[in-house]
């Protein structure tokens, strides 16, 4: 299958022939819907950033009745961030009526994101699914994350239907292989996506006789409803009024509502074995509503359905409120949005400049940037976020540091608690498999870049005679910046790429401090490889210099690791005319007074407090 996929070549146009008039959706509000499980089909919509998924979720939607034809673009892409960048931050669910050869299906849709920092919510949408819909960009091809995803349906043991997207485009040139060709703009061979998902993808295998057993793969917060989870009902039946009890919490909740997304929100009376429906039951905050959690019926426990690998943060930064007097309302923000988003990790932290705030981990820079706006577009909430960075990891030896660290290996994202040079022994980095798939012209410029970077080479593939896929060991503080942008920039926007995690590799790491007439700013420190210490050190310098505020007396600016000097620069004082009065005379009275002056502005420059308004530390650290 996989060759399959990756040796598909792409162009030629086909004639559009949309059909939507076979296929309806009763209109009444059935409250009840037990479909025989074989009619049950549960699919996601898998591929690469931009090859058509929610463009194809749409036309699915049109086909089955769902929506009416043309009520928009990206219907399922619900959220404003969303709609903004044109882009899917979130797997949205859809229930689906379709009538195939007399007979009526119900078709669970899951449209999932593309980008690599989404890649949880494709790993979640795939636990109540038997089926993928793997679509390929037939101008474009096989991308990272195209094969990244494969992989991922593959190792699940899912049934992978694959669908070339975009015929319609003048330089798509699919091969005549047997694969689905499709144009999601058009409207061209939706027929047959929808034939093959009855026909190819299994049944659930679930039994409706058992006792209740439903998984929680999704939540979210309504300011008026509160938690709404979403489940995938393995095992019985799950009705309005039910007592249902969280194998995680073992607290009890009572069953206020159930319903389907069509995409709109249908209430129904219970959901059975095999549906994937949306349950509210007085859920008040993200520790209750556990995504990978369990619900059974109070007084019949079960055993517990495997929780989700929970996503490892790969990138953290810290997050402060503009104004402390804003602390409580977005710490009530954050918990809020992360009952929609799990994959964030939290913990306390403070900041002598900042204050109370928190330290929070993401799966990516795009993923650091989504939750960021979406923090202010849902919630009203302004934060700040700080540089982003990666945990390392130093082996530390004496038994007493052990005693103190409780250990002999420290973990450790924020400056301020890099260990002491001393008693370190090694200090680890984490490191990324990093798999890029670009055009053979712009090979060299790649590996230009990734060399830069302190990558190291893995393996090389030809995919067809034209694209190269490579493989590199890539330090993780080395790309969450700009990579991605550069990559795009030096192939013209031909290269994709992705990555996952590759453990940890010792490495020269040191802590880079910034002084200010001799005095250490702790806030000011960042974490980074020896052999760019220098070049941040002169960015950080320069950078500061056009920030802190003018003194009457000279600052002088410093980057150094431990006792090195890196970088310097001088914050010039204001300077008084003190000779503005004279008018004459000998110059030895001018000079006595610049002398005056000069004394004065040193002894003040000994004895004065640089006092950094909270405003220059919060335009130094924020990304």
């Amino acid at each position: 299958m996989l060759k399959l996929i990756l040796s598909l070549k792409f162009s030629s146009s086909l004639c559009p022939n949309f059909i939507s008039h076979h296929y309806c959706t009763n209109e009444k509000d059935v409250k009840e819907y037990e479909t025989p499980i074989d009619k049950i089909r549960n699919f996601s919509i898998i591929a690469h950033v931009d090859h058509g998924k929610s463009t194809l979720a749409d036309r699915l939607l049109e086909m089955t009745g769902a929506i009416k034809v043309n009520s928009g673009m990206q219907v399922l892409d619900k959220l404003q961030i969303e709609k903004e960048r044109g882009i899917t931050v979130k797997a949205q669910t859809a229930t689906l009526k379709y009538f195939y050869d007399g007979e009526e299906y119900l078709l669970n849709l899951i449209d999932t994101p593309g980008h690599v920092d989404f890649a949880s919510e494709v790993y979640r949408s795939l636990s109540s699914c038997q089926g993928v819909i793997l679509l390929v960009d037939a101008n474009d091809g096989v991308q990272a994350q195209t094969v990244a995803n494969f992989y991922l349906a593959f190792g699940r043991d899912l049934t992978i239907i694959p669908v070339i997207n975009k015929i319609d485009l003048q330089n798509a040139n699919p091969e005549k292989k047997d694969i689905i060709k499709i144009s999601a703009k058009n409207g061209t061979n939706i027929d047959q996506v929808l034939e093959a998902v009855v026909e190819r993808i299994p049944e659930p295998t679930v039994d409706r006789n058992k006792p209740l057993k439903a998984f929680i793969f999704d939540s979210w917060y309504d300011r008026y409803r509160g938690a709404i989870v979403m489940v995938y009902v393995k095992e019985g039946v799950l009705s309005t009024g039910d007592q249902i009890t969280s194998c995680c919490t073992n607290k009890t909740y009572e069953v206020r509502s159930l319903f389907f997304l069509r995409p709109d929100e249908e209430k129904v009376t219970k959901i059975f074995a095999g549906q994937i429906g949306c349950v509210i039951c007085g859920m008040k905050t993200s520790g209750e509503a556990q995504i990978g959690d369990t619900f059974y019926l109070k007084g019949s426990p079960v055993e517990a359905l495997p929780e989700f690998k929970r996503a490892k943060p790969m990138v953290f930064a810290g997050v402060y409120p503009m104004d402390q007097s804003q602390y409580i309302s977005l710490k009530a923000a954050i918990e809020k949005l992360t009952l929609n988003d799990s994959a964030v990790s939290i913990t306390r932290e403070s900041s002598i400049a900042l204050g109370q705030g928190w330290r929070l981990g993401f799966l990516g820079l795009l993923h650091m940037e989504v939750f960021s706006q979406r923090l202010d577009q849902e919630y009203d909430a302004q934060a700040v976020l700080t540089v982003p960075g990666v945990t390392y990891k130093a082996k530390i030896f004496g038994s007493k540091n052990i005693a103190k660290y409780r250990g002999d290996e420290v973990i450790f994202s924020n400056p301020s608690d890099f260990p002491n040079p001393v008693i370190t022994q090694e200090i680890f980095e984490p490191m990324v498999l990093g798999t890029i798939i670009t055009p053979d012209k712009y090979l060299g410029n790649v590996l230009s870049l990734c060399i830069e970077r302190r990558g190291k080479e893995k393996s090389t593939k030809n995919i067809d005679n034209e694209r190269i896929m490579l493989q590199f060991i890539l330090p993780l503080n080395e790309i969450i910046i700009d990579f991605h942008d550069t990559l795009k920039s030096i192939s013209s926007g031909y290269a994709s790429f992705d990555y996952e995690d590759y453990g940890y590799e010792s490495s020269n790491i040191v802590k880079m401090d910034v002084l200010l007439n001799g005095t250490l700013v702790e806030e000011l420190s960042t974490i980074l490889h020896c052999t760019k210490a220098t070049e941040k050190g002169k960015q950080m310098c320069k950078k500061l210099l056009d920030i802190i505020p003018r003194q009457q007396f000279l600052i002088v600016i410093q980057a150094c690791v431990g006792a090195k000097i890196l970088a310097r620069e001088n914050l010039k004082p204001y300077r008084k005319d003190v000779t503005q009065k004279l008018y004459g005379g000998d110059k030895t009275r001018r000079q006595k007074l610049l002398a005056r002056q000069a004394e004065g502005k040193k002894k003040m420059r000994m004895i004065g407090n640089i006092a950094l308004p909270r405003e220059t530390f919060i335009k130094v650290m924020k990304k």
